[in-house]
């Protein structure tokens, strides 16, 4: 059961053991199957990532349209909305940092949810993402949020399975990958349904 009041006021939510444990093994493979070279991708991507293409797998599919994730995600958006994206990704060892950031909505706060999938376990040693709750509605006299401070960031740790929800506008960043153990997951974006043309 989704805390709707909750998730509205951090602008996340951490759905623990999501994914069925039977399905992870067809997930790691679908994504160690779909990864392509930067230079392959009709968009470069980023040298210190791995990435995969891997929307059209069956499982991929499924994980996209859990009950729980679509519910979270409807929370979020408020409205219709349809699945818009997926891909795999994976920060590569020593790779992986990036700026805390916002995704952005495109037309209306709230109108893009994200979600990121865990196919291992993840924490601090492998790169986890890091976010700071509640940023995705800063207050009207709020001052501009400083990219740079990292004092109110928490860094997720959790299992292979988890899923992250969150809406575009949460502050988030991905986590330098100081070990080289693996973490893979994938990218979904949800869109509001005015967005689909």
């Amino acid at each position: 059961m989704i805390d709707r009041e909750r998730l509205h006021r951090d602008g996340y939510v951490l759905l623990r053991g999501a994914i069925p444990a039977e399905w992870l093994a067809d997930l790691r493979a679908a994504f160690d199957a779909g990864v392509k070279p930067s230079d392959q991708w009709p968009v470069p991507r980023g040298w210190d990532w791995r990435h995969s293409l891997l929307d059209l797998d069956p499982t991929i599919q499924a994980v996209c349209r859990l009950p729980d994730v679509l519910a979270a995600a409807g929370t979020l958006i408020g409205e219709r909305f349809f699945l818009a994206q997926v891909e795999g990704r994976e920060p590569l060892p020593g790779g992986g940092q990036q700026k805390l950031h916002r995704d952005l909505s495109a037309d209306r706060p709230g109108d893009t949810v994200n979600a990121i999938a865990y196919f291992d376990d993840y924490g601090p040693g492998n790169g986890a993402t890091r976010l700071v709750p509640g940023s995705h509605r800063p207050a009207p006299e709020a001052p501009p949020f400083d990219f740079e401070d990292e004092s109110a960031a928490v860094q997720l740790e959790g299992s292979a399975g988890d899923i992250l929800v969150f809406d575009a506008d949460l502050v988030h960043a991905g986590t330098r990958n100081p070990t080289g153990a693996r973490r893979r997951s994938i990218l979904i974006g949800y869109f509001a349904e005015p967005r689909y043309a």
